[in-house]
């Protein structure tokens, strides 16, 4: 990969479900030889995380690493957040908590939560039919 005269990104790589940081370890490199920042780490009870499973009992538990590493974010800077599968619904709580602080996100082939309609949005859209 080769640099375009952009300023440098500082990108922030979320991993999904029953994976860890190590599932970025293609994408890390090529992004820092591109000449931008890297942070990707492994969320509660994932990877090399030592919280066990059972005290991970809320999404924010399990974000918890990421929220702690977004409040470290200077006012002034902002990331790019990726997150895959599992992983976009951390994105979106650490949209909801630090919206200054993100420059953009992108899901991939990740969840994304539904902001305009209630939970049983789905559940009701298929009661229809049965």
């Amino acid at each position: 990969m080769t640099t375009t005269g952009d300023e440098e990104k500082h990108f922030v790589l979320v991993h999904g479900a029953c994976h860890g940081a190590w599932c970025w370890f293609k994408l890390k490199p090529l992004l820092e030889a591109a000449g931008h920042r890297v942070s990707a780490f492994d969320l509660s009870a994932s990877g090399t995380n030592t919280k066990v499973i059972q005290d991970v009992a809320t999404l924010a538990d399990y974000s918890m690493p990421l929220l702690e590493f977004m409040a470290t974010i200077p006012p002034e800077k902002k990331v790019v957040l990726v997150g895959h599968s599992l992983g976009g619904m951390n994105l979106a709580l650490a949209m909801e908590k630090f919206p200054e602080k993100i420059s953009i996100a992108v899901f991939l082939t990740a969840f994304m939560p539904d902001t305009a309609h209630t939970p049983s949005y789905v559940l009701d859209q298929v009661k229809k039919y049965f």
